[in-house]
């Protein structure tokens, strides 16, 4: 086994551009997330998987200066680019994160890890009533090859993961349902407001010297909750709805 991390980033945001270097605790956001999967026992590399486009080339130096290893691919098609990162990097499994997460926690990022190896599963993911902003998702290199050659949607080629979850006879896919709850909260960083409220939550929590964990955030809220007040009016998983209304598209396009 070789688990790497292949952490999804690109500053053409269409709701918060630029969003991945926005500054949190004086730290670009990207920062924090790879940090933070540096502290996880399970991830054996870390990769951040940005698109060729030229506004990108910040990405890139971003990862050269920070000594992370940086792939770059489709800007549209996700699932290529996350299958060539993959490859080059010789992951099976892959552990998918997104530039939107400072607040990944590796605890829960290792208890995800363990899951898969111990159910034996091909794609196994955070499941039930979780944070916005905690997700991740575990595959094994043959299931994203199987579902970069087959799938053909616009969601299934934007998006790493519909393709193996609508394929349940092709893939034995497991979830870790950890919170109930809990899926009322928003820390993920997609619009101004959620910068905002993860500008008060590193404020409030991030210490150079030591690690805040979900625990520590949900704590925070329960002493002042009025800063879920800040982002609570968001759609969840807003970029996956818009994909799903480019399927109807593609589809009418082959009728």
């Amino acid at each position: 086994m070789h688990t790497v991390a292949i952490i999804q980033a690109r500053m053409g945001s269409t709701r918060l551009p630029g969003k991945i270097l926005k500054p949190l605790a004086n730290k670009p956001a990207l920062w924090h997330v790879v940090d933070r999967l540096k502290h996880a026992d399970r991830i054996d590399d870390i990769v951040v998987a940005t698109t060729d486009e030229a506004q990108d080339d910040v990405v890139e130096r971003f990862c050269l200066e920070n000594s992370i290893a940086c792939f770059r691919g489709s800007q549209e098609d996700v699932l290529d680019r996350y299958y060539r990162a993959a490859k080059q990097y010789s992951a099976d499994p892959v552990l998918r994160i997104t530039s939107d997460c400072p607040v990944i926690d590796p605890v829960i990022v290792d208890e995800v890890i363990a899951g898969y190896i111990n159910g034996k599963y091909d794609v196994y993911g955070l499941g039930g009533e979780f944070p916005d902003g905690l997700d991740c998702e575990i595959f094994s290199f043959k299931t994203l090859e199987d579902a970069w050659k087959h799938a053909r949607l616009p969601s299934e080629r934007e998006h790493v993961g519909p393709y193996m979850k609508k394929h349940p006879e092709k893939f034995r896919l497991g979830h870790y349902e950890k919170f109930k709850g809990l899926s009322h909260h928003r820390w993920t960083l997609d619009e101004d407001a959620d910068f905002k409220f993860l500008s008060e939550v590193f404020a409030r929590l991030y210490k150079p010297d030591s690690l805040f964990l979900t625990q520590d955030i949900l704590n925070l809220l329960q002493k002042d909750p009025t800063l879920m007040d800040i982002n609570s009016q968001i759609t969840r998983n807003e970029g996956y709805l818009n994909s799903l209304k480019k399927d109807e598209e593609y589809l009418k396009g082959r009728t």
